[in-house]
């Protein structure tokens, strides 16, 4: 029997999410996913009058080409995803996370390499066309969450299906503020660092690129990043898991980086190109579904009363000039429960403990 989730989920993101138009082409990258729901995704693009392609890929598959990668196998590749990019208008892309560390065999040297050919591909598909990306509920995730599997799913299309316009609403009013601001101070456990954002424009995450969403994003002024940050929600790059990340800036730049586990991996990443040591983003998340890590950062970079620091590449449409082959989402909760702590701009303070002190932005707080 069908899953009548999955017909509402594919109209989400078909009407909502990208907002497909008659005539458009739709690239539909599926990772492990169902075939019906797949299936779904083609049914609503052409209900809207796009044209649906697909590609089918597969976790294991993709790891065995990139664990023995060649710059010349690569290099043709990112050619021809450069060109599927540019002929495409929408791109939409789901993946199923069977294994978070699937990928930790490769050596990092090749994922570099990877990551450098594609990075073109993933410039026009981010900031030249209309995408969304989305994760699919498997039993790693649920058990990375602490759930049921059948408790996960429920979450994950409660988290997916939300009203999403509503919250809207209180995030017009987040970055209504954020772009009035100059002077940024947060403080916490291992926590005291200051940073402009004056210029930046702040952008609303609102269910038109990601589902799960809910997050307002800018970036600091590139040198303006003074002090040290610690990270409190576990992450995971390129397979490789990293708790504990601990920055110190001067002048925007990370001179000194360790995290519980491998700090020589860590500063490897960081050594990538020279905008890996900057921050090309600043964001605060608000969606009061999501409340915990679970080492998915489509749903961690969105938990209530968090926010995330991303060392690398910025978006086009937040720009601070910073450039990058890594863009790596690192999330720090707030809320008293992860050990609280406090945001200001210009000197007053408008989040503590992950709640918003600001009436205006009362309606972001999540639901106790």
């Amino acid at each position: 029997m069908k899953d009548p989730r999955y017909t509402q989920l594919a109209q989400q993101v078909v009407n909502y999410a990208v907002n497909v138009q008659p005539g458009e082409h739709v690239n539909l990258r599926m990772q492990d996913i169902p075939d019906a729901m797949t299936v779904e995704l083609i049914r609503a693009v052409r209900a809207a009058g796009g044209h649906p392609h697909v590609e089918i890929t597969h976790a294991q598959v993709t790891k065995e080409l990139q664990i023995a990668a060649t710059e010349e196998q690569f290099e043709l590749d990112g050619r021809y995803r450069l060109q599927r990019a540019e002929d495409m208008d929408v791109h939409i892309c789901f993946y199923a996370d069977y294994n978070s560390f699937e990928s930790s065999c490769v050596p990092g040297e090749k994922m570099q390499m990877v990551s450098k050919h594609f990075k073109p591909a993933s410039d026009v598909v981010c900031n030249k066309r209309k995408w969304t990306i989305l994760a699919w509920p498997t039993s790693s995730m649920a058990q990375a969450a602490g759930m049921s599997s059948e408790q996960f799913e429920d979450f994950y299309f409660r988290c997916c299906l939300a009203d999403y316009a509503k919250l809207k609403e209180g995030m017009v009013k987040l970055k209504a503020m954020m772009e009035a601001t100059d002077k940024v101070r947060i403080v916490g456990p291992g926590t005291d660092l200051t940073f402009s954002i004056k210029g930046i424009p702040a952008i609303i995450c609102a269910g038109d690129c990601n589902i799960p969403d809910g997050e307002v994003y800018t970036a600091p002024v590139k040198d303006s990043m003074n002090g040290v940050l610690t990270y409190n929600a576990p992450t995971i790059y390129h397979g490789i898991p990293f708790d504990g990340v601990r920055f110190r800036f001067e002048n925007g730049k990370i001179v000194e980086a360790s995290c519980n586990g491998d700090d020589r991996l860590l500063n490897k990443i960081l050594d990538t190109d020279e905008g890996a040591r900057y921050i090309g983003e600043f964001a605060l998340g608000v969606n009061p579904y999501i409340l915990h890590p679970m080492r998915d950062i489509l749903f961690d970079e969105k938990i209530a009363g968090s926010f995330h620091m991303t060392p690398g590449q910025c978006y086009d449409e937040a720009p601070n000039g910073n450039s990058s082959s890594i863009h790596w989402d690192l999330v720090c909760i707030q809320r008293k429960d992860y050990g609280g702590g406090e945001i200001y701009f210009d000197g007053k303070r408008i989040r503590k403990d992950g709640i918003f002190t600001a009436p205006e932005l009362a309606m972001l707080n999540p639901a106790h």
